[in-house]
């Protein structure tokens, strides 16, 4: 699958890594250490370690740790202690597992809340745990992305979501209600593209995933305490079989493209060759830059059918179940949403939508289209399923839904991409 995401959320989910086996394997990208002095931290076999200096250690993508750096510096001193924010600029998550297991690893990680199942299998993280005033002031999605097996497991910060694009200059029809409103506006647009939405020659199920859940489909099932059910998979079901007929429709009327991928889907709609772009908060900077005179609305559902809802994303801080200083680890990861202050920096450094409540209010006026992205992943997206069986669903999904885009039977593709999820689950 082609994913062009310039947003924070890791999809280390989507690869085959993700499998309990495959993160535990050996990583050897080093990190470069975000302290004053940006020495890098090595063992003498090149392995990652923690900076020994440091009384914290906090590790994260570059963008997350240029934007935490400050704060957290600011925070440790108000403690009386030393803090350093550590760069690990690949496959953060296996090797976080990796060096947590030979305990040299951080006390915190920032990373995806699709982790979670693959970080709880491997004993990588703590619980943490968030006064009633903390969790009332974050909404429900991010709570409900770090919860697993009725615990939570990391502290939400920021959200990101699908939202449809609308090039204000192409088309009068700001706000569609319906697919088929948006295709008729698009159509009439004489564009060369109806709908930028990437979909590829290998699939991309996180990008379709609006069209999927609108015509019934869904993943997994839920057991009776609200839980995802990895045994219940919904690939193949009946939902998902008039989804396929759905996109199918799409297919052949040029609306969905297998040419139109993760690569070049923003492009076509900053050149003006789509009236409609279906993407995230990270095609904001592209758009702003090309001058569109555009609005961000809620993806349309098929008329008559289901609400579209796409995944909502969610990044967060674990605890490390063996860093070295697991009191100030919690303390600190409570500390970031007690209030607005480390949030508002990391805000200011790498502007991304926000989970708290109030931060969202604060934003309002001088971000309107984060604080849209915000409430759109709030009110109408799924948190992306965390468990580590999610791995099975990206490749034969994304890839039965780009054979049906290019003329497939919908139902025969759909019901095999379903029994070939089931049985790699089945092991």
């Amino acid at each position: 699958m082609s994913l062009n995401r310039r947003s924070f959320l890791s999809f280390t989910a989507i690869a085959a890594t993700l499998s309990a086996a495959a993160a535990c394997s050996g990583g050897t990208d080093a990190p470069e250490t975000a302290t004053a002095d940006s020495t890098e931290a090595m063992a003498s076999d090149d392995s990652v370690m923690r900076d020994p200096d440091a009384d914290l250690v906090i590790w994260a993508d570059e963008k997350k740790a240029n934007s935490l750096r400050e704060a957290a510096i600011t925070w440790g001193k108000a403690q009386g202690i030393t803090v350093a924010v550590q760069v690990v600029a690949n496959e953060l998550q296996s090797t976080f597992i990796t060096a947590n297991q030979a305990g040299n690893g951080p006390d915190v990680v920032l990373g995806a809340h699709d982790w979670i199942g693959n970080l709880v299998q491997n004993n990588s993280v703590s619980p943490v745990t968030l006064s009633e005033a903390a969790k009332s002031n974050i909404v429900e999605v991010g709570i409900n992305a770090v919860t697993y097996d009725g615990q939570m497991y990391g502290v939400p910060y920021a959200v990101e979501t699908l939202a449809l694009f609308v090039n204000k200059g192409l088309t009068s029809v700001t706000a569609p209600t319906t697919i088929e409103e948006l295709v008729a506006a698009g159509q009439a647009a004489g564009t060369e593209a109806v709908l930028s939405l990437p979909v590829g020659e290998s699939g991309d199920a996180y990008h379709m995933q609006p069209l999927y859940t609108s015509g019934g489909g869904y993943l997994f099932g839920k057991n009776a305490d609200g839980s995802l059910n990895p045994q219940d998979v919904g690939v193949g079901a009946e939902g998902s079989l008039a989804s396929a007929a759905k996109i199918g429709e799409l297919g052949t009327q040029g609306v969905l493209r297998t040419s139109i991928t993760g690569d070049n889907a923003i492009s076509l709609f900053t050149e003006g060759k789509a009236p409609y772009l279906v993407s995230g908060p990270w095609a904001l900077a592209d758009i702003v830059n090309a001058g569109i005179d555009y609005t961000v609305s809620q993806i349309p559902g098929f008329e008559g059918l289901n609400t579209a809802r796409p995944f909502a994303g969610v990044n967060a801080f674990y605890v490390a179940s063996k860093g070295k200083n697991a009191a100030f680890a919690q303390t600190f990861v409570t500390d970031v949403v007690k209030d607005t202050t480390i949030t508002r920096a990391m805000f200011d450094l790498n502007q991304l939508p926000p989970v708290q409540k109030d931060l969202t209010e604060e934003l309002k006026a001088d971000y309107p289209d984060m604080v849209t992205f915000a409430t759109l992943a709030s009110e109408h997206a799924d948190p992306m399923p965390s468990i580590p069986e999610m791995s099975e669903i990206w490749g034969p999904l994304g890839k039965a839904e780009a054979n049906i885009v290019g003329g497939s039977d919908p139902a025969t593709t759909m019901t095999s991409a379903g029994d070939e999820i089931k049985s790699a689950i089945a092991g």
